[in-house]
């Protein structure tokens, strides 16, 4: 096929130039190259495509043919090789983004208004989903996730700072339940979980050399960190989230902060994708505007 596409454009080329010469000038090539490729053309179809003379070449009443259904597909294709360039080079372009909910908050909305200011001639394309899918397979340019989520043979950019889980609950629900002082203690209360597509998350906590686990197996199970977050604040139950998730309600005091010396901090969220490799430039525009200042010359 890519043989066929060449020796049409060859074709093309000379028919429009009425010259050997021309069009191979035009192309780049040899004059003798560019009269095999159509006569290899002329062969394959059976069909004399330019008659020619010492003097002139033409397209023959089948060259005209065949010229007329060609000429708007090679210039279709010409123009998206142009544009494709461009996208390298320039930024511009529709980026496709795989994003976990928590990190479309904590990461993109601060950045969104700077970055489609700066870059307009580029749209993202963004699917937030805390499902754990291929990156490449769902035809994903890039993704934004917590680091340990991220498979080894991408390539990651620190786009946030460390992050700490917190178990949080309301006021009112500590009107009737005692607050709970250590993991073991959550056994008595109602204790609301997060579900990823792979099961319920479970609660980890680390207090020096101790390590803890805990499955919660309270009424109601999520997978919008934000309606879990909004059942907490109604006094429904206790619940783990991303600290800084809750911080206004923290700040306000509508949720209060329970066992932070059993909560540690973690590497928090990477931008990945799979090679460097030819790399647009709206990828690259997207990596300088997100990642965080200590790796910028990185």
């Amino acid at each position: 096929m890519r043989d066929e596409l060449q020796a049409l454009a060859a074709f093309a080329a000379v028919a429009e130039e009425r010259s050997f010469t021309r069009a191979a000038a035009r192309l780049r090539i040899s004059q003798s190259a560019l009269s095999h490729s159509v006569r290899g053309l002329e062969k394959r179809l059976g069909v004399q495509l330019l008659a020619r003379t010492t003097r002139s070449v033409a397209p023959t009443a089948a060259g005209e043919a065949v010229l007329r259904e060609v000429q708007p597909a090679l210039e279709r294709i010409a123009r998206s090789l142009t544009e494709a360039q461009q996208q390298r080079d320039r930024p511009a372009g529709r980026l496709r983004l795989l994003v976990s909910r928590s990190a479309a908050q904590v990461v993109l909305m601060p950045k969104l208004k700077e970055f489609t200011e700066a870059y307009p001639d580029i749209t993202l394309d963004i699917t937030t989903s805390n499902d754990r899918a291929e990156l490449v397979a769902g035809g994903y340019d890039a993704g934004i996730q917590i680091g340990e989520f991220i498979q080894r043979d991408m390539i990651a950019v620190r786009v946030s700072d460390d992050l700490r889980l917190a178990v949080v609950g309301s006021p009112s629900y500590f009107t009737t339940h005692s607050k709970p002082r250590t993991p073991r203690d959550l056994k008595d209360h109602i204790c609301l979980a997060f579900r990823f597509s792979t099961g319920i998350y479970r609660w980890e906590f680390e207090k020096g050399r101790r390590a803890i686990t805990f499955l919660p197996e309270g009424p109601l199970v999520f997978d919008d960190s934000d309606l879990l977050m909004q059942c907490v604040e109604r006094g429904v139950g206790i619940s783990m989230a991303m600290e800084t998730l809750a911080r206004e309600r923290l700040a306000d005091g509508r949720l209060v902060e329970l066992m932070r010396d059993w909560c540690p901090v973690f590497p928090g969220y990477f931008l990945y994708y799979p090679s460097r490799h030819n790399q647009p430039a709206a990828l690259t525009a997207l990596i300088r505007t997100l990642r965080m200042p200590s790796q910028v010359s990185a």
